[in-house]
């Protein structure tokens, strides 16, 4: 049937070829199918109607159309078309082909006639292209709507997720100049495991080893990344190490963390209604989960305000938490949740704060997208605690980049930087056994 990112060719008819061989008229073509299912089907029990039912309908007002309008077409050409209607009927019109596509890790759309997907780190443009923008809002509109959620004038910027868990950014006008804009950041079902991440040399297995044990001992960590560079597949992986008999409380803004474990409750935020009451944010469903009897809280990202309460869980009764921060180094990681609790408006010294975050967390995972589009674990680093007024660190594990090929791909090694952990008697008192000489490895 042809390359999913491109309309099929149609011709011939009462509308000369290159009329017929436009998108404009693909588009409408594809418009009038639409408009004639509208009197065949009923639309409000469209999830209730058999898939193939719905394919066979298509199927006959395909054929009757192109007959009254005298438009030869292959069979491959109308099987094509029938899938795309059907795609826009019961999916997300000209997107579902990329959706389908597991390699494609986001997908941008820019106005109704740029679309941008992002494969194994690298953007291209697509020839995917909706009809026109009231066609881009449409898709939008049916996306947020099914997560309970409006986008118009007065509330031009929504976050929402697919199904399949994927999130969702999209923002309209008047605040998006050239037309809606709409931005997917994929989470299928597959939740990549540790193996894979060791296969695609994201780290080594000595630095695996030594972060399921901290997982394991309920070390608390903290997990530092740019965008896209793959912090919520980590946190994903390391939940693999908590133990089957805990209870986990997960907070989220957009849902989108995979665990594993039979015990898991998870939460997430919700946003103001149409009279800009009843939104549930963060922080109150981080206080809310120390009232469920947690042996964990995982925050998939500190925002905001929140940040002080899940400060406090770490430091007093939810050991082994996890969460994760937008910062390019451990340093800027821990700068960034300072000014976050200073948004909670408690009048609390940067000292304290400094110094609670010190005893809360104990390990910063820092991960990098590369120029190639590989993801790495660029630092594992223990806190040591504070001095004048600086929260102390030491690298454990680093990944030391040497060069790029003329191909483009960056070249590098991890490094065991033999520093000997201070959790390492934390992690014996838990009954969790690592030999040192994991710390002094030179790693391939």
């Amino acid at each position: 049937m042809g390359s999913p990112y491109r309309p099929a060719t149609l011709r011939g008819g009462n509308t000369s070829p290159s009329a017929l061989r436009a998108p404009d008229r693909y588009f409408e073509l594809k418009s009038e199918i639409h408009k004639k299912l509208l009197g065949v089907l009923n639309y409000e029990r469209l999830s209730s109607i058999p898939k193939d039912r719905v394919r066979a309908e298509i199927g006959r007002v395909v054929e009757r159309l192109l007959e009254e309008e005298r438009v030869p077409m292959t069979t491959a050409e109308q099987n094509r078309i029938v899938e795309e209607v059907l795609d826009e009927v019961l999916g997300l019109g000209p997107l579902e082909p990329l959706l389908k596509e597991p390699s494609i890790s986001d997908i941008l759309v820019n106005g109704y006639s740029k679309v941008y997907i992002e494969r194994n780190g690298k953007l291209a443009l697509t020839s995917v292209r909706f009809r026109d923008n009231a066609h881009l809002l449409h898709i939008i509109e049916k996306i947020v709507s099914q997560v309970g959620r409006r986008i118009d004038e007065a509330q031009p910027i929504v976050d929402a997720r697919l199904p399949d868990g994927s999130r969702v950014n999209a923002i309209i006008p008047p605040l998006a100049l050239d037309g809606p804009t709409l931005s997917i950041r994929r989470f299928g079902r597959h939740v990549i495991t540790s193996e894979e991440m060791l296969a695609n040399r994201t780290l080594m297995p000595g630095m695996l080893r030594f972060l399921a044990a901290c997982v394991q001992s309920k070390v608390s960590i903290l997990i530092s990344g740019g965008t896209g560079s793959g912090k919520t597949t980590m946190l994903n992986a390391l939940s693999r190490f908590i133990p089957e008999d805990e209870r986990i409380i997960t907070i989220e803004e957009i849902a989108e963390l995979q665990l594993q474990q039979r015990h898991v409750v998870k939460l997430e935020t919700r946003q103001p209604g149409l009279n800009r009451e009843g939104g549930i944010n963060q922080r109150e469903l981080v206080r809310t989960a120390l009232r469920m009897r947690p042996d964990r809280i995982i925050v998939g990202e500190c925002r905001g305000p929140e940040a002080l309460d899940m400060l406090q869980a770490m430091n007093t009764v939810v050991e082994g938490s996890m969460s994760t921060v937008h910062a390019n180094s451990p340093r800027d990681a821990f700068s960034r949740l300072v000014a976050m609790v200073l948004m909670a408006d408690l009048e609390m010294p940067s000292r304290v704060i400094i110094q609670q975050l010190a005893n809360a967390i104990k390990l910063v995972v820092q991960l990098a997208r590369l120029q190639d589009g590989s993801r790495k674990i660029l630092s594992i680093a223990e806190v040591l605690g504070v001095k004048d007024e600086q929260i102390r660190l030491q690298d454990i594990f680093v990944f030391e980049r040497t060069g790029v090929t003329d191909a483009g791909k960056v070249q590098g090694r991890f490094r065991a930087t033999g520093v000997i952990p201070n959790l390492m008697e934390r992690l014996k008192v838990s009954g969790v056994e690592l030999p040192a000489s994991i710390f002094h490895e030179e790693l391939p």
